[in-house]
């Protein structure tokens, strides 16, 4: 996931943009035939696109944005197990033969419109289409070295690191260096407290890495988040770019 590297677009038959660069990497007549059944719609802020435990309808290829997936204990906290942008889809789990929801799915930064493709429509192209098959396979092997990167990050390193990864990963997935993010958000991303939260926030705001304020973050020094993060951010950009997403 490389800073500002613009994804190419298509064009659906309806004569809307996709960005989403999985579905921008097939070849044109793979793209042509599975468009045909690809539609955008919007999204708001904390809407749920998968419920954990419960049937996949539909599958999800994001324009832009940040959606994050959380597993729910059993005293209801909620703690992200993986971030997606641009760079893949929602609903990965049907790739490998699990029809239900593995946590709960939803937006976290609006950017956009989310490109939708029926988890019927998904799962025959995922079996007939090599290339499109491939494509999702090099993804979700993506995904699990995230998720195992993910789980080494949140044992050893601190907080601050942490949170300065998360926030190169958004500013990674948008078009702008200001975008939404709630402190309440950013908490379960970090499976932190709210109040931890904001004092990460303001430590980093009082040196001028970013401005916080209003339920927003703007990037002011991205050099300078890039050295207060862990090793981890590039770790996880550097498999993306291995796999050649």
């Amino acid at each position: 996931m490389r800073r500002r590297a613009h994804p190419s677009t298509r064009v659906l038959p309806d004569g809307s943009v996709v960005q989403n660069r999985l579905l921008c990497a097939l070849p044109t007549a793979d793209f042509e035939r599975i468009a045909a059944h690809v539609r955008l719609r919007s999204t708001a802020i904390g809407e749920t696109l998968h419920e954990q435990g419960r049937r996949v309808l539909d599958v999800y290829f994001p324009n832009s944005g940040v959606f994050s997936v959380t597993n729910r204990m059993r005293d209801g906290t909620l703690i992200e197990v993986a971030t997606v942008g641009r760079e893949g889809m929602l609903g990965v789990g049907l790739f490998l033969g699990d029809r239900s929801g593995a946590g709960r799915t939803f937006q976290q930064v609006p950017d956009g419109p989310v490109a939708t493709l029926r988890a019927a429509r998904f799962v025959k192209e995922a079996r007939g289409c090599r290339a499109f098959h491939d494509l999702i396979a090099r993804y979700t092997q993506a995904t699990l070295l995230q998720t195992m990167q993910s789980v080494a990050c949140n044992a050893l390193h601190d907080v601050t690191q942490r949170c300065c990864r998360w926030l190169l990963q958004t500013h990674d997935r948008v078009d702008t260096d200001d975008f939404p993010l709630k402190h309440e958000f950013l908490a379960v991303m970090l499976g932190v407290r709210r109040p931890t939260v904001t004092v990460v926030l303001d430590a980093l705001q009082r040196t001028g890495v970013i401005a916080s304020g209003y339920g927003r973050i703007q990037v002011l020094k991205r050099r300078t988040l890039e050295a207060r993060s862990c090793e981890c951010y590039d770790a996880i950009r550097q498999n993306f770019v291995r796999l050649g997403l």
